[in-house]
């Protein structure tokens, strides 16, 4: 797993194992999770193409921060699924065709 330490104004990120979190290892959730607390609304979380449900909660954590969060399109989704949940949760700020996520991202920093 991957998680976002705060160290006073720095971040680190820590890299360890552990049970499996929405039946995966590392899983989306358990670093969106440390986004959620240790960088909230300065977050910024993109779920795309992929089977499952990972990091479905995780991203609405972000949102729910106050951190801003966006969904590949279905469009151009080889596989609609965790982005799906995460879009179904409402989770998600923004639904975008792949080819827009790094200019959604550079206009929010």
């Amino acid at each position: 797993h991957m998680r976002i330490l705060k160290k006073g104004s720095n971040f680190k990120l820590k890299v360890y194992n552990s049970e499996k979190v929405s039946g995966h290892m590392p899983s989306i959730d358990v670093l969106f999770d440390s986004m959620a607390q240790e960088v909230g609304n300065k977050s910024i979380g993109v779920i795309m193409t992929g089977m499952g449900r990972d990091g479905a909660e995780g991203i609405l954590k972000i949102k729910k921060s106050g951190g801003h969060t966006i969904a590949q399109n279905e469009e151009t989704s080889v596989v609609f699924g965790m982005n799906r949940v995460a879009v179904d949760l409402g989770g998600i700020n923004e639904i975008v065709p792949l080819d827009e996520i790094t200019s959604r991202i550079i206009r929010k920093i």
